[in-house]
């Protein structure tokens, strides 16, 4: 009997079907990447020019993209660039293939949004087993993220060194638009706010080397009513964060209080910020009213809570807010 066909050797942390686009102009290099990634179980999907590799990125949704850093017209860093602006591929990890060695260009392959890089001549070997350590890592991000959609978790992963927005779930998008908590930074696409990279910045320091500190450090942003939290949950990667969003809604807050205690409107609108700390002269510039008018809303609170001091009002306030 004839001896069977060994089947093709998959790399550890590969699986059959994983999908790798290449993109080069050079036949030769294409040619003998294809037939190594074959070989070792990936789909193998080719582009010969920038704009050939959008497109078929857009299509296929590749599990790593293998980019060369120079060809003519639109070139690699360019690709890198426009394919993490684009939500729909911005998650997708990408090698690039250089001869350029100097420190300049592997620090625009970085910028430019790599996560890593081989040299030519390209040594095939080399490149699977880089190619296999992103794919997996990739495809256990992609599961997370699936599920975290599919429960509408607001999370978002961001890099802390320039705040850029890696990805993000439909609803943090939205809470992020919702309290401007976001900045366009051209070619680099959205990055966080000043404030919010600041917290970010902070925080990713104490939670080096141990347990997320910042958990007990969360940074709220406020806007037009809507108060959105921000807590550090855990690293995803290399100066890569994941940070979940909480809104709370301060009408919504106020109607509940109003509705327990019988207050009024605005008594429950000063009860309401009194909770959060403010002053009666900070409650009068939210309210567009005076602290001696501030302070007779107060009293009636006090009197309809049946206490005596901020305290135990805010107190009060808190345990039947936790409880509804």
């Amino acid at each position: 009997m004839p001896t069977p066909s060994p089947e093709p050797r998959v790399p550890a942390g590969a699986e059959h079907g994983d999908v790798v686009l290449i993109v080069d102009d050079v036949p030769d290099n294409v040619a003998l990447l294809h037939d190594a990634l074959d070989e070792s179980g990936y789909t193998v999907l080719v582009a010969t020019s920038g704009a050939g590799a959008l497109e078929r990125a857009a299509q296929a949704r590749p599990d790593v993209v293998l980019l060369d850093a120079v060809m003519p017209g639109l070139d690699g860093f360019e690709v890198a660039r426009r394919l993490k602006r684009d939500p729909a591929t911005a998650n997708i990890p990408i090698v690039f293939m250089t001869g350029l060695a100097e420190t300049e260009h592997v620090e625009a392959a970085f910028e430019a949004g790599g996560v890593d890089y081989v040299t030519k001549p390209i040594r095939p070997r080399e490149v699977i087993a880089r190619i296999a350590a992103h794919v997996k890592g990739a495809r256990q991000a992609r599961q997370a993220r699936s599920a975290l959609d599919a429960f509408g978790h607001a999370v978002i992963t961001v890099r802390a060194g320039d705040g850029r927005l890696l990805w993000q779930t439909p609803l943090a998008r939205e809470l992020l638009q919702a309290v401007d908590a976001t900045r366009d930074a051209g070619t680099r696409g959205p990055v966080l706010s000043e404030p919010l990279l600041d917290w970010l910045q902070a925080q990713a320091v104490l939670a080096v080397g141990g347990p997320p500190a910042a958990l007990g450090h969360p940074l709220v942003l406020a806007r037009d009513g809507r108060r959105v939290s921000f807590a550090l949950h855990e690293a995803t990667g290399e100066d890569e964060w994941l940070v979940v969003l909480t809104e709370s809604n301060d009408r919504a807050t106020i109607q509940a209080l109003g509705l327990a205690f019988r207050l009024t409107t605005r008594e429950a609108e000063v009860l309401h910020w009194v909770v959060q700390g403010k002053t009666n002269r900070d409650i009068g510039d939210i309210l567009g009213t005076s602290p001696r008018t501030v302070h007779k809303h107060l009293e009636h609170v006090f009197a309809k809570l049946g206490v005596e001091t901020r305290t135990a009002a805010a107190a009060m306030a808190l345990g039947k807010v936790r409880r509804g």
